[in-house]
């Protein structure tokens, strides 16, 4: 029955003479005018000049200060970041760039490749990744700018330069051998499995999903971060305490070397959200910036997402909407007009179809980012009440605000756009909904009474 509607709804859209280009170019017009009308919203937030007045205990005026001049100075770059890529695309689209592209992924195939690698899909694989490092090559001086001027300005930027080549290096390696396998199996079960194409893109997709949270924290993140075991201490085992009595699957605790490229701070766990031991991974800024009861504060945070099965719903709502993005695609896959009105009249290639299809459905990608964001800020109220019900309301409070002035957070922002941009509830909003009861400054760093100090290179706890 789906199906059947889907196909109808198919042949209504393929209309000769539709204008696809100029539609794709207002939704990308209309998407960038409301992206940057929200960006404005929040710079006129960004230019008080007073602490928002349910922080005026916790935050002194300095650290206001440089926390709004942080965010005025992501505010300008990403509107001229945005406004480069904006034109970017809009010239890609109106000059019909693509099918250029295609064409020469072609040549390359046919003069220097043996002749089992012709087809659609070593085209489209190679197609994809010319587009790739075109925008890598054109994306590489905001890429500089953000990391050693803007980061480094404020005081966050680690990395070296060659730190930065060999991250982007590592990058592109792990996208040619990640990318070829799936985008080869991906094209290959479209063309294969006909009209019903998107029942097994899903399955596939779901096993690649699922295979990506099994392989990320065992493989990928090695290649970029040194994690260590936390040693033994305090911290260590108020920690396992903590999962033991959660029965919460723990089988190690690890630090990770996140002040190798930032002093920005955070803790996270890894594994499989139903089945299998999990890990907990803690940034050694973190370590290093907040006392034993904050992190372990920051930790019942983390653990309450499991409990509550947060990402397993998370889960389960990603794959409902690749349902309906691909269900959706086979609408458009061989949409004659759309591919004539970019340059395609001879043939369709799958992927090209598909990347049309991600231009005409953007519109509705803010909606359901919208939708998205008002959701998980409702589990993250519900993870900060379940570290208050186990009895860290004052060290969660802490350590929240902490984090804050670590990271130069924005202390307040704008409605409408936090609605779309933030999938946190900002500071403030958090702080009310604990029932937080801060009468001092917080200071960014151990209190006088702590055994020994939490330092990078020394875990003793």
């Amino acid at each position: 029955m789906i199906q059947a509607f889907l196909q109808r709804l198919a042949r209504w859209l393929d209309r000769p003479l539709f204008p696809w280009k100029k539609l794709v170019v207002g939704f990308s017009l209309a998407e960038f005018a409301l992206e940057n009308w929200l960006l404005f919203r929040q710079y006129r937030v960004l230019q008080r000049d007073r602490v928002p007045k349910a922080l005026d205990h916790e935050i002194d005026r300095p650290t206001f200060d440089k926390s709004q001049a942080y965010g005025r100075a992501k505010a300008k770059f990403s509107f001229v970041s945005g406004l480069f890529n904006q034109l970017k695309s809009i010239a890609v689209l109106y000059f019909n760039v693509y099918p250029v592209v295609w064409g020469v992924a072609g040549t390359i195939l046919a003069r220097y490749a043996p002749a089992r690698f012709a087809g659609e899909i070593s085209q489209s694989l190679l197609f994809v990744y010319l587009f790739g490092l075109i925008d890598l090559v054109a994306g590489l001086p905001f890429s500089y700018y953000h990391s050693f001027v803007l980061e480094e300005k404020f005081g966050f930027n680690k990395m070296t330069a060659k730190l930065w080549l060999t991250d982007m290096i590592k990058g592109q390696a792990l996208a040619i051998a990640f990318g070829i396998p799936i985008g080869s199996a991906f094209l290959a079960i479209i063309k294969k499995t006909g009209q019903s194409f998107f029942y097994y893109l899903w399955v596939f997709m779901l096993v690649v999903q699922i295979s990506a949270m099994t392989i990320y924290p065992i493989l990928i993140v090695p290649m970029f971060n040194k994690l260590e075991p936390l040693k033994p201490g305090k911290l260590k085992d108020s920690v396992e305490a903590l999962a033991s009595r959660l029965q919460f699957p723990l089988s190690e605790l690890q630090v990770i070397d996140g002040s190798k490229r930032s002093a920005h701070s955070n803790a996270y766990f890894t594994g499989l959200p139903w089945i299998g031991k999990k890990k907990i991974v803690i940034y050694d800024t973190l370590l290093e910036k907040s006392t034993e009861k904050e992190v372990e504060a920051v930790l019942a945070h983390e653990l309450g997402h499991w409990k509550m099965n947060h990402t397993s719903r998370l889960l389960f709502i990603s794959q409902a909407h690749m349902f309906y993005i691909f269900a959706l695609f086979s609408v458009f896959i061989n949409n004659r007009s759309l591919y004539g009105d970019f340059g395609f009249h001879r043939e369709r290639p799958v992927m090209i179809g598909f990347l049309l299809f991600n231009e005409i459905l953007s519109p509705t990608d803010s909606i359901i980012k919208l939708l998205l964001n008002i959701w998980t800020r409702s589990m993250e109220y519900e993870a900060d009440a379940f570290a208050v019900k186990l009895g860290y309301a004052g060290e969660l409070g802490a350590s929240l605000i902490k984090l804050q002035i670590q990271n130069l957070s924005s202390m307040d922002a704008d409605w409408f756009y936090s609605s779309f941009h933030h999938s946190h509830p900002i500071l403030t909003e958090r702080l009310k909904a604990m029932g937080w009861k801060g009468d001092r400054k917080v200071a960014v760093g151990k209190s006088a009474d702590e055994e020994k100090p939490l330092k990078a290179t020394d875990r003793e706890l």
